[in-house]
Order: C-alpha cells, then sequence, then structure tokens
C-alpha cells in the first residue's frame, strides 16, 4: 500500500502540497487526477523521495522510499520518458539500471518483449519517438517486478494501439494483486482504466471515492407519445422533469431525477401511458470533475467561439 499522510510541499512561499492524505491498496488501478498545477507530480516525486516534505509523510509498505534496500524490486515508476540518456540502446539502458538492483539479464530481455521494444532493442534511444520512450520507461518501471507501480502520464504519445495497451497492462497489473496508481488527464481512458479515483486541486484532497460512486446515475431519459400527461404524473409522485430535447415527431424527451427506471415504469403502466424508451444515464467522468475542480483550476481556456 501507498500511505500519504497529511503531506505538505513548499517551493518557496508557493505550497504545492498542501495537507494531503490518501491511500492507494493493492488490486486496483487507482486514479490520480487534478488541474496542472495540483500538486500529482510532486507528491509522487515526495513518495518516490526525489523531492523531501515540509511535512507530513508518504510511505511504500509502511516504510520511507529511501529505507527500501532494493527499490526496484518493490517500487516501479516512470515519471518522465525523456529522462534518459539518447545514446545508449533500450538494453543497454535496462541493463544497467538491472544490475544496481541484482536482476538478472534474462528479466531485462523479458520486460523489452513485454512492451513491444524487442524490434529496436539494440537501436539508439536519440531516434526514438515519444511513444517508444513511453514504452521504455515502463519496461524499467516493470523491471525488478515490483508490487508497488506509479506511473505520470504514460499514455502521452502512444497511438490508439498503445493506448489500449497501456489500459490492459495496468488492469493487468492490478488483477495481479500489485499496487497502482496513475495519473493522466485524458479522462476517457482514466474511466475506462481506474476502479478508484483520488482528485486533488492546488495541492488539496477534493475527492477520494470508487468510480462507480463518482460518476452515479445522473438522470433517467424518458421518450413518451404523451409526455406531458407523464411529467405530470411523474412530478406528482415527487420526480423531477425537464425538458431533454425536441422529440422524435411523436411525443418529446424527458429528463426525470428523482425516480429510478423501475418506478417510472411502473408509474407509467399505471396511468395507461405509453413509454418508448426509459434509459438511465451516468455522468462521464470529465463532468465531474471539471465540476470538482471548478474553483481550484488556474488555467482556465476561454470559449472555442468562432
Amino acid at each position: 500500500m501507498i500511505e500519504v499522510r497529511e503531506l505538505t510541499k513548499r517551493f518557496g512561499r508557493t505550497v504545492a502540497v498542501d495537507g494531503l492524505t490518501f491511500h492507494v491498496k493493492p488490486g486496483r488501478v487507482t486514479g490520480f487526477l487534478g488541474p496542472n498545477g495540483a500538486g500529482k507530480s510532486t507528491t509522487m516525486r515526495v513518495i518516490l523521495g526525489l523531492d523531501h516534505p515540509a511535512g507530513g509523510e508518504a510511505l511504500v509498505g509502511g516504510r520511507l522510499y529511501s529505507r527500501i534496500r532494493h527499490p526496484m524490486r518493490e517500487v516501479g515508476a516512470l515519471l518522465d520518458a525523456g529522462a534518459v540518456q539518447g545514446g545508449r540502446t533500450p538494453l543497454g539502458h535496462l541493463s544497467w539500471i538491472a544490475r544496481s538492483n541484482r536482476v538478472g539479464r534474462e528479466r531485462v530481455v523479458s520486460v523489452i518483449e513485454q512492451v513491444g521494444l524487442a524490434g529496436v532493442a539494440r537501436k539508439r534511444i536519440a531516434g526514438f519517438s515519444l511513444g517508444m520512450r513511453q514504452r521504455l520507461g515502463i519496461a524499467a518501471a516493470l523491471l525488478g517486478d515490483p508490487g508497488v507501480l506509479l506511473f505520470d502520464e504514460p499514455v502521452n504519445g502512444l497511438d490508439p494501439d498503445g493506448v489500449r495497451w497501456i489500459r490492459e497492462l495496468m488492469r493487468g497489473l492490478a488483477a495481479e494483486g500489485r499496487t497502482v496508481l496513475l495519473s493522466s488527464h485524458l479522462m476517457s481512458e482514466m474511466e475506462l482504466t481506474a476502479d478508484h479515483l483520488v482528485i486533488i486541486g492546488r495541492g488539496r484532497l477534493l475527492a477520494d471515492t470508487a468510480m462507480r460512486d463518482l460518476t452515479g446515475v445522473r438522470d433517467v431519459f424518458v421518450r413518451s407519445p404523451r409526455a406531458a400527461d407523464l411529467a405530470a404524473a411523474l412530478s406528482a409522485a415527487g420526480g423531477t422533469v425537464a425538458p431533454a430535447g425536441s422529440g422524435n415527431g411523436e411525443g418529446a424527451d424527458l429528463s426525470v431525477r428523482g425516480l429510478g427506471p423501475v418506478e417510472i415504469g411502473d408509474l407509467a403502466a399505471r396511468h395507461a401511458i405509453p413509454v418508448h424508451e426509459i434509459t438511465p444515464r451516468a455522468a462521464s467522468l470529465e463532468e465531474t470533475y471539471l465540476r470538482l475542480t471548478e474553483a481550484v483550476t488556474d488555467h482556465v481556456s476561454g470559449r472555442a467561439d468562432r
């Protein structure tokens, strides 16, 4: 488990992380979200002992990272895919890292194949695309076969096949009982990959919850040729009803809150009102995330009007 307890980190007068507390448990992918400058990368750096906190602590398996004798065998991380010497080859780069933690050459060859770089294992990294560097960074993180893994924006630069591969890899690692902390700005991918979410803004915790609880049912979409009659009945039963569109020429579409699909269907049947569609609609992760972070986003884009 990763344990972040009352963590605070300052850079001069700037508070990057402010009393942050959360746990990352094994057996699931935990998404780490927040606007630019929220403190995600800084938190990861503190967990890995690259930055020292002003207060609180970050532990891996109950210990500081600096006190783990062979850290690569317990913790793997990818923070910056560009942090690699371009004159080396993937084989050479991973080999010297492996030696530092007494990892055998067979494992080096294995992870190169696992990330899809076997065909370029002896080519210089300087000629690699960002996506290929991401794969190499992931190989380095997996090298010691660790139980805890941290990835900061690993999807950047990957093509659609690579994005799907990352998704399946993360979920596979979690299914093996590993602890996976994944930071990304791609909401659509995070929605497909993460089981749990930790959302921060300006260094403070905004949400620490299961994905299914954060993106619960938003409303129920209902289509009926007698929408006005149905709306009146639903309102009388305690539902909140609003138009949901212009309809299809046979009636109107309704958005209903406060009543579930079964309740709506039963009520329509009791009043002999025909219903052509009843669909529960969940809020997207993007919608929920933007609502949560609206007040703590420092860089807000202007409207895209022509």
